[in-house]
């Protein structure tokens, strides 16, 4: 098969972490032919198809210089076997646009995964709001007084902007409410720009657990992103320290609840994110964290994926 991954310049990825690199690889390992370019490389014009300028790569197998670029070519996406879209947030207008431009090219064939409709329709924010018994207080807002009025109803609490990734932009302020009314002014520019406001949950010492979900079905198998040297942060990109560990009874009645509703609207690969027993995030864009579970575990999540996009597609053509 023909897989091009839509996804960040190449030459950025660490590949000893990177889960894009552990799909390619997996695929690779099968034969499968591997593309890729990036967003900025996606164009549209009437009377044709749309088409990305694209290079052809195989895997060398060292650690830096790890791909060799065999040729490249502008390549119309229907004629793909799959597109992946893998390309990292923030998600912003310019992420919006390169998903209606995959939905184009599925009106003309495209396999894209994960759907295009589907992104656009989870931020990652904000797409636990659907899920309300699952999550602790929560608050989305421009208004700095509703800010402080949650402050004051729940006393230690996280803000955050929406289209943040890897823990950038996050606030704790505790009982005293020191720095509220500038970090809520910062966050939401003066009132301009709309922000999530979260209770702080104790659990995050344990760790802000990633369970993974491919078709609908859990990894067995969650990273707990544990936060160290006094940062709140548990991401791996603030420091945080990833441990894999068995999904928990609750992760787990958060995961078979989800799974389905989530794989039946195109979304092939979901993260979702809980600390203690509550839903704090649901990734669509380029949920991560193959590597350390696969390494930590032996469970192959990679395979698990490759598996499953091959099953797709099989059933798309039957």
């Amino acid at each position: 098969m023909k897989l091009l991954f839509v996804a960040d310049p190449l030459h950025t990825f660490k590949t000893y972490k990177d889960s894009t690199f552990a799909m390619m690889r997996e695929a690779a390992s099968r034969g499968h032919e591997l593309w890729a370019c990036e967003p900025q490389d996606i164009i549209w014009q009437r009377g044709g198809q749309v088409q990305a300028q694209s290079r052809r790569i195989t895997l060398t197998g060292d650690a830096h210089d790890w791909f060799a670029e065999q040729e490249a070519a502008e390549v119309t996406l229907a004629s793909m076997d799959a597109v992946l879209m893998r390309k990292d947030p923030p998600f912003d207008a310019e992420y919006l646009y390169t998903t209606h431009l995959l939905t184009q090219a599925e009106r003309e064939g495209a396999r894209v995964f994960n759907k295009p409709q589907a992104l656009r329709e989870h931020p990652e924010k904000l797409a636990i709001l659907e899920f309300p018994l699952y999550i602790a207080p929560t608050l989305v807002t421009r208004s700095i007084e509703a800010v402080r009025a949650f402050h004051a109803t729940h006393q230690d609490i996280i803000l955050k902007p929406l289209d943040g990734m890897g823990g950038m932009g996050i606030f704790r302020v505790k009982e005293d409410g020191l720095n509220l009314g500038s970090i809520a002014e910062t966050l939401t520019k003066d009132g301009q720009q709309t922000i999530m406001v979260q209770k702080f949950l104790p659990a995050i010492a344990q760790g802000d657990k990633r369970v993974l979900l491919i078709d609908g079905e859990p990894v067995p198998y969650a990273l707990a992103r544990i936060p160290q040297g006094g940062e709140v942060r548990g991401n791996l990109a603030a420091g945080g320290k990833g441990v894999a560990q068995p999904l928990s009874e609750s992760d787990w009645a958060i995961a078979r609840h989800l799974g389905p509703i989530l794989a039946a609207r195109g979304l092939l690969l979901v993260g979702l994110d809980i600390i203690g027993e509550q839903l704090t995030e649901i990734n669509v864009t380029s949920p991560t964290c193959f590597q350390e579970i696969t390494q930590q575990t032996g469970w192959d999540v990679a395979k698990r994926f490759i598996d499953a996009l091959e099953n797709k597609l099989q059933a798309q053509q039957a």
